[in-house]
C-alpha cells in the first residue's frame, strides 16, 4: 500500500537481537511477512540498552560487549491491514512485547509547500 495517509496503526514488536525463526533473524521474518502481506511499511531499529521480562540489562557499551541487543520493528498501516497481520505476529512472537497505537501518517508531499526559504533540491516542485 502506498500514499497511505491520515489515521493508521502502528505496530511496534520488541524482541531481542539473537531471536530466530526457523535459523533466521526474527525481526528479518517479521519484516518479510509485512511485505508479503501487502502492508505499508516496516523498519527495523536497534537499541542501544534495555530489558525485558528476564530483567537482564543488555547493552551496547564496550565494557560490557551484549550480543543480544533489543531490536524494535516498527509496521504502519491502516487498522484493518495491521489487525488482519496480528496472527501472524502471534505466531512468530513468542517472547517479547506487541504493542499498538493510534497514529497519523503525514507523507512530505501531502505537507503545504513552504512559501519562503531554501529551496529543496531534487523533489518535484522545488524551486
Amino acid at each position: 500500500m502506498t500514499g497511505l495517509t491520515g489515521r493508521a496503526l502502528r505496530v511496534t514488536v520488541l524482541v531481542g537481537e539473537n531471536d530466530t525463526w526457523h535459523r533466521r533473524p526474527l525481526y528479518s521474518e517479521i519484516v518479510h511477512r509485512a511485505q508479503r502481506a501487502g502492508l505499508a511499511g516496516a523498519s527495523v531499529f536497534r537499541g542501544i540498552e534495555g530489558f525485558g521480562a528476564s530483567s537482564l540489562i543488555h547493552t551496547s557499551r564496550l565494557l560490557s560487549l551484549s550480543e543480544d541487543l533489543p531490536v524494535a520493528v516498527v509496521i504502519v498501516d491502516t487498522e484493518e491491514r495491521v489487525r488482519d497481520f496480528l496472527p501472524q505476529l502471534d505466531e512468530l512472537v513468542t517472547a517479547g512485547l506487541v504493542i499498538l497505537d493510534d497514529c497519523e501518517v503525514i507523507l512530505p508531499q501531502s505537507r503545504p509547500r513552504s512559501t519562503g526559504g531554501t529551496p529543496t533540491v531534487g523533489r518535484e516542485g522545488a524551486e
